[in-house]
């Protein structure tokens, strides 16, 4: 049987995860994107210890420089972007939930849910992909990660109210 070939985004999570590592930085994400006719290699990085600046992206940027020129494990042409996971930072990792249970979120489902398709709340629970927020009237609301096209933080707070 045939080994299963790694798709672009774990295999450059490979390569960055052992390089963020060492500069002190948490590798938040790798995306592999098209926009237009352009292709886009972002990695995103954040720190424990205080915002993500401007040095840290270029020396992330350096450091996996090397490797992804000797290892070549993009075929097409790409423009690589290293950035921070900024405000409302996207989840999409298990980890990314675990760390940000019992704060603020919104997300926008694909297909309405209860005839809406965005909500705000709190993450009450994350298991294997599936999410319990708490609307501000104390309702639950139960999904899975695929229903949803992002889920993000509620940085600056608040709900909008139902009118």
């Amino acid at each position: 049987m045939a080994e299963k070939k790694k798709n672009t985004v774990s295999v450059v999570w490979d390569i960055a995860k052992p390089l963020a590592d060492e500069l002190g930085l948490v590798l938040w994400d790798v995306r592999f994107q098209k926009e237009g006719v352009n292709r886009y290699l972002r990695i995103i990085v954040d720190r424990e210890d205080r915002p993500v600046d401007i040095d840290d992206c270029v020396n992330m940027s350096h450091a996996i420089d090397e490797p992804l020129d000797r290892l070549d494990p993009i075929e097409q042409s790409y423009s690589l972007q290293v950035q921070s996971p900024g405000i409302e930072r996207e989840l999409t990792r298990d980890f990314h939930f675990e760390k940000y249970l019992g704060e603020k979120i919104m997300v926008k489902f694909i297909h309405a849910l209860n005839g809406k398709r965005e909500y705000k709340g709190t993450l009450a629970s994350y298991d294997n992909g599936n999410i319990s927020m708490t609307l501000e009237n104390g309702e639950t609301v139960e999904f899975n990660k695929k229903e949803a096209s992002w889920v993000k933080l509620d940085d600056f707070g608040g709900f909008e109210k139902d009118e």
